[in-house]
């Protein structure tokens, strides 16, 4: 039997729909028709938490919680939360970009006033389902849910500015705040029920169509986040708790000085120490969440650059070694399977190779990278064997059109010798080598099936700001676009 897939990579936030950023209710579950139409049978996000400075979703508060700007309005007009006439006043938001504030400003308000329905009279009806949720989360849900009401309460500092008492998690400082913030702490609780109730359900839609969703866990976690507050030992921190060291990598395609990510790195002996559980913790978790799901920056689980916390760039950083092996193997023992696919792209050494390899997990290939030097590239499809996932480009690319436009020098001549040229027909061939290569999975982002440029950019690496907020729209999709995609599909075996 054939394990060959294929989907779209799109985040949620990039759904269209009249609430300025998608969310998990009507616009999902038309998504999920679209890819089961074209006969699709994964679809890849990014990670969900909620999300900090920048709007990055791989800078959080949480590696649990989910993003409540993902909650959907008319959803909670159904359960009866919200009044439908609330929705008649929607602002005017842009179509094609999300206006994060904007969109924050109007949509908490109304969270709000769901909540208070819901304390009032609501809960009845949810009693039994909250009360299942509180209790089979609370592990990481009380943590997170004093943690938001404690950062609004300080002025939305970094965690590691408030009070003493609270930063260092006084026993008597926190139950006094936690009594003083007590309905802020349920209403950050209420949230993640809806999100987490939305959110299964439109998981349940798409197992239930044969379509298996890909989630996306950053090797680390954001230093202003539940999680570094409330394990300081497994994370290398001063006497003020403040980061000594931090992650990113060297120079690199995207950039001559590195990428200097500011992420906490672990205090991997501390975590051994601990036999991995939070490790183990999130990995369950997410494989809960998601059918499968992809490891960024997995070489960090071998060796990751390790960057003082005072320097400007990523330039003078270290490898440092890693206990991956030992805490995926613990992990294996208590699954069976690992359903995770290896972001491996970069600096990849033997040792990467070999950890990958030795857990049979599938690597990634990238065909943008695929034609800076010559026939013997390891991402070009006639070098790779069929343990990977091939992608045009990712999240943190150009637009295939995008980069087609950019490419210089030889670059530029092997990807006309292979694609035929820069324009929408290369892309188009661009697509097909991915579906027609060897490798088991093959991911292509929405922008490219749409055959967008530049403009519909998602992230530029080593950027704050200006990231995150593409969205299409469906009078985009045009009906050979649709037929192109099943028939490579069904072409390919995919």
């Amino acid at each position: 039997m054939s394990n060959r897939k294929s989907g779209i990579l799109l985040h949620i936030t990039s759904l269209p729909g009249s609430e300025g950023a998608g969310t998990l209710g009507e616009n999902a579950f038309r998504f999920v028709d679209f890819l089961v139409e074209t006969g699709q049978n994964l679809w890849q996000i990014l990670p969900l938490g909620p999300v900090g400075y920048g709007n990055s979703p791989y800078q959080c508060y949480s590696a649990f919680a989910g993003n409540p700007l993902l909650i959907d309005l008319n959803l909670l007009v159904e359960d009866g939360l919200i009044d439908k006439k609330e929705l008649r006043k929607i602002p005017r938001f842009s179509k094609g970009n999300i206006e994060f504030d904007k969109v924050d400003n109007w949509k908490y308000p109304l969270l709000r006033k769901a909540f208070i329905t819901f304390s009032n009279s609501g809960f009845e009806k949810f009693q039994d389902e909250y009360q299942l949720f509180i209790n089979e989360h609370s592990w990481w849900l009380n943590d997170y849910a004093f943690f938001i009401a404690a950062k609004n309460y300080f002025g939305d500092v970094v965690w590691n500015e408030w009070n003493d008492d609270i930063k260092f998690r006084n026993d008597i400082a926190l139950q006094k705040l936690g009594e003083e913030l007590a309905n802020e702490i349920d209403f950050q609780k209420f949230l993640q029920f809806m999100f987490f109730s939305q959110w299964f359900k439109l998981k349940e839609y798409a197992n239930s169509k044969g379509l298996e969703i890909i989630g996306d866990v950053p090797l680390y976690v954001s230093t202003d986040s539940a999680d570094v507050w409330t394990n300081t030992d497994i994370f290398l921190l001063d006497e003020n708790l403040k980061p000594t060291e931090v992650g990113g990598v060297p120079p690199d395609y995207f950039s001559e000085t590195g990428q200097l990510w500011g992420n906490p790195v672990f205090n991997w002996p501390r975590l051994k120490e601990r036999n991995f559980d939070w490790w183990h913790a999130r990995l369950h978790f997410n494989l809960k969440m998601f059918n499968q799901i992809r490891i960024d920056h997995f070489r960090g689980l071998e060796s990751f650059w390790s960057i003082l916390a005072s320097e400007k760039t990523a330039i003078n950083g270290k490898w440092v070694s890693a206990f991956g092996w030992e805490m995926l193997a613990k992990f294996k023992e208590q699954t069976g399977s690992l359903s995770f696919i290896a972001e491996d792209l970069g600096l990849i050494t033997p040792e990467v190779e070999k950890l990958r390899d030795d857990f049979n997990l599938p690597g990634m290939k990238v065909l943008q990278f695929a034609f800076s030097t010559d026939s013997t590239h390891n991402h070009l499809p006639h070098n790779f064997t069929s343990n990977f996932a091939v992608y045009t480009g990712t999240h943190d690319n150009d637009t295939t059109l995008g980069w087609l436009k950019s490419v210089k020098g030889d670059e530029r001549k092997l990807v006309v010798s292979y694609l035929g040229g820069r324009n929408k027909k290369a892309l188009r061939k661009a697509i097909e080598l991915a579906l027609s290569s060897v490798a088991e999975t093959a991911i292509i982002p929405m922008q490219d099936i749409l055959e967008l440029d530049t403009k519909s950019r998602m992230n530029i690496p080593g950027t704050a700001s200006g990231n995150w907020s593409w969205r299409f729209r469906w009078k985009q999709i045009k009906r050979l676009q649709k037929r192109r995609l099943k028939e490579l599909t069904a072409k390919y075996n995919r």
